[in-house]
């Protein structure tokens, strides 16, 4: 065929009538490409995917497609989530101070007081964290009398003091765990430098286990702040209750279930996410031998 030769037309020659396009090969990088692909990455693409895909297999028509539904209502369920997560900082925040006194309490050298923290540290690691909510949510009134003022107590508060049960058992055992890893030696060089056992423990001992306690108390945080929606089943207005809400509102339609719920799977993937590889970088980094 006139026109086709075996080396490639010049570019100038391309528009030619009669001549046919050539495409010219391509150089591949050696190198690679330049972005590479994690594992992660392809669980981000499937979370994206099970809030996007129904969106585009159900919209049309006049009602409103799940993608304009989840925009829609995405401050709202936001708001729901940023309570999630203060619910986890403020329970955090409690079971750190009382689980750090019961984790020295479990060390005192008095056997009564040793062996009463190591039963309340027991009793509340090993009983379900559900059932501890509904305990708390139950038994404890709805306002209390102070000096003559009733102060009322909501039942976030109520959830908030029933999450802060697990994580003090859970940080006593950290705490003690982390101060018996600290070798007896430098017990040994306190004792014979005439320091008391406060001054070793508070001086001395836990200083150095700062280190040794920082990555478990990052999982249990991180633990937390994904059970923080069980407070829905006892009526505490967080992410997972406003979502049932919206998916109500919205006249309970069955295409709307994925992209809600998996908004909110993606919000909570966000955030503990980037806890638990962090929590990985400082186990690596403060490794003890």
């Amino acid at each position: 065929m006139s026109g086709l030769h075996e080396d490639a037309l010049p570019a100038r020659d391309a528009g030619r009538p009669g001549d046919l396009a050539v495409l010219l090969p391509f150089a591949l990088s050696r190198n690679g490409p330049a972005v590479r692909l994690r594992p992660v990455h392809g669980w981000l693409l499937c979370g994206l995917a099970a809030v996007v895909l129904p969106a585009w297999a159900q919209g049309g028509g006049a009602v409103s497609s799940p993608l304009e539904v989840v925009i829609r209502w995405a401050p709202l369920l936001l708001t729901g989530f940023a309570f999630n997560v203060a619910i986890s900082l403020m329970a955090m925040l409690l079971g750190t101070v009382a689980g750090t006194g019961l984790g020295i309490a479990m060390l005192a050298e008095g056997r009564i007081l040793s062996r009463a923290a190591w039963t309340v540290t027991q009793v509340f690691r090993n009983v379900p964290w559900l059932v501890l909510l509904f305990f708390v949510m139950f038994l404890v009134p709805f306002q209390v009398t102070v000096f003559g003022m009733r102060v009322p107590l909501p039942d976030w508060i109520k959830a908030t003091f029933g999450f802060s049960l697990p994580v003090m058992a859970n940080v006593a055992e950290i705490v003690r765990g982390a101060v018996r890893s600290v070798p007896t030696t430098q017990w040994e060089a306190a004792e014979s430098l005439a320091f008391t056992r406060r001054q070793i423990l508070w001086r001395i001992i836990l200083p150095q286990c700062a280190k040794r306690m920082l990555p478990p108390w990052m999982n249990v945080y991180a633990l937390i702040a994904m059970a923080t929606v069980q407070a829905s089943i006892v009526g505490v207005t967080e992410m997972l209750t406003l979502t049932a809400q919206v998916h109500a509102a919205e006249g309970g339609r069955p295409e709307l279930f994925a992209p809600l719920y998996g908004f909110a799977l993606l919000c909570f993937f966000l955030y503990c996410y980037p806890i638990d590889r962090l929590t990985a970088r400082l186990e690596r980094r403060f490794e003890t031998r």
